[in-house]
């Protein structure tokens, strides 16, 4: 066997070529000097998934699409007389038929679980299942930058340790003293949670430790707490583009958080891309749990049917309190209500829509203002001015008119949000100057 332990892009093309040619695992082992299971691992963990048709025909994965005799069911082909009249033909808009049942092939459960030397594959018009060389070795680059970035401890971990370091810290108690006398609830060195403290992850400041302020800081970039590492695989921007140009019509709505000062409240904003509506919820931290509770409300409060219909399509930045894409993604019964892909690091022009009408709350909220001042009842009325303001890229209507003709304003009114009259709006922070706390405007 080989002594290298990882798989080289030469040896992941070799078993592309393999699973082309039909070669068990065992047989491609040989090939690449490696254990077959270490080719069946490979194989299921790098899988890429294309829905593409065969010759001649669409992809269509409907369980009742040959001899389907059903014509234009949505908009789209109505509209667009150039695409064929049966959906049986087109595939791009056959989920949106009430007789639609997807159809999933046995195959890619069993070994060699991909479809690159089937031989069906030129006649299957089904999403199909590959192993790509290329595609592999990217992925696994990926994989391995990100477990190698940021420090290795849970939110949960985090927020367990954090109760006890942080009062004791206060207290003036020394990191030393404290591991001491808690090393069965806090498994790390004293180096460690003074990394921890440095970056802002617990409550507790340097300013706590009187020693530890009269060093001077060392220069390092600022540690995230990313739930799953390997989050942005499968979800990159270029996913993401693929993803929509299977369905160009799909709503986009773009995710973001606003903070005040550095480790206090933050607003998540929802920003739906067409009607230019933005939704605001003010979190007390700025993690991830946060962020799926918010949207486990919605799909309550919504349903499932509204939910999917409005977040079909979640576009994020890196931050970290978007690192646990499943938790987002599914329902609490394990369905998928959504997808949720990210855009490329240093890139806010990627979900530019969100980023602009970020100014507008900044004309409220400046830069710097500690969010933790505010109730939820002013973020609500902040987001109802800027809602109610009519933009010219909308023919002067206001997102809420906008968005109230697409979805109705029942919808509008689970999401509490309310239409201000146009001599009303206030886009300063006069608007909520009555709710700072200690008279700080």
């Amino acid at each position: 066997m080989s002594d290298q332990k990882h798989l080289t892009l030469e040896g992941r093309i070799i078993i592309e070529k393999g699973l082309d040619s039909r070669l068990s695992f065992k047989a491609i082992a040989c090939a690449v000097n490696k254990d077959c299971t270490t080719i069946s691992k490979e194989v299921r963990g790098h899988l890429s998934f294309e829905k593409t048709g065969s010759y001649g025909r669409a992809f269509n994965d409907c369980l009742h699409r040959k001899g389907c005799p059903r014509t234009r069911v949505c908009t789209v082909c109505i509209k667009d007389q150039k695409r064929p009249a049966r959906c049986c033909f087109c595939g791009r808009c056959t989920p949106r038929c009430p007789d639609y049942e997807k159809e999933v092939c046995s195959r890619p459960q069993k070994p060699p679980y991909v479809c690159n030397g089937c031989a069906d594959r030129t006649r299957c018009t089904l999403e199909k299942t590959f192993y790509r060389a290329g595609y592999a070795d990217k992925e696994y680059r990926t994989i391995l930058s990100e477990a190698r970035s940021g420090p290795d401890v849970t939110e949960e971990e985090l927020a367990a340790m954090n109760g006890v370091i942080s009062p004791l810290l206060r207290n003036g108690q020394s990191i030393y003293h404290i591991l001491l006398n808690h090393r069965d609830e806090i498994p790390r060195c004293e180096k460690t949670v003074y990394s921890y403290v440095d970056s802002g992850l617990l409550d507790a400041r340097n300013l706590d430790m009187p020693r530890k302020v009269r060093l001077r800081p060392r220069k390092g970039k600022k540690k995230e707490v990313k739930v799953d590492k390997k989050c942005r695989v499968g979800r990159t921007y270029e996913d993401f583009k693929a993803y929509r140009s299977q369905d160009p019509d799909l709503p986009v709505t773009e995710i973001d958080s606003v903070e005040g000062i550095k480790g206090g409240a933050a607003l998540l904003t929802i920003h739906f891309v067409q009607p230019k509506l933005q939704l605001s919820f003010k979190r007390e931290r700025n993690d991830s749990r946060s962020v799926t509770d918010i949207f486990n409300s919605l799909y309550e409060t919504l349903g499932p049917g509204t939910y999917k219909k409005l977040f079909p399509l979640l576009l994020a930045d890196n931050g970290s309190e978007f690192s646990n894409p499943s938790a987002i993604e599914k329902a609490p019964d394990g369905s998928i209500r959504s997808r949720l892909f990210y855009c490329d690091a240093s890139s806010p022009g990627q979900k530019g829509h969100c980023e602009n009408n970020h100014e507008m709350i900044r004309r409220i909220i400046p830069k710097g203002r500690d969010i933790g001042l505010y109730q939820d009842e002013q973020i609500r009325l902040m987001m109802d001015h800027i809602n109610s303001y009519g933009r010219d890229d909308l023919n002067g209507k206001s997102p809420y008119e906008v968005f109230a003709f697409l979805y109705g304003e029942d919808v509008l009114e689970k999401l509490r949000v309310h239409r201000i009259p146009a001599d009303s709006i206030v886009l300063k922070p006069s608007l909520l100057k009555e709710g700072c706390a200690n008279g700080d405007n």
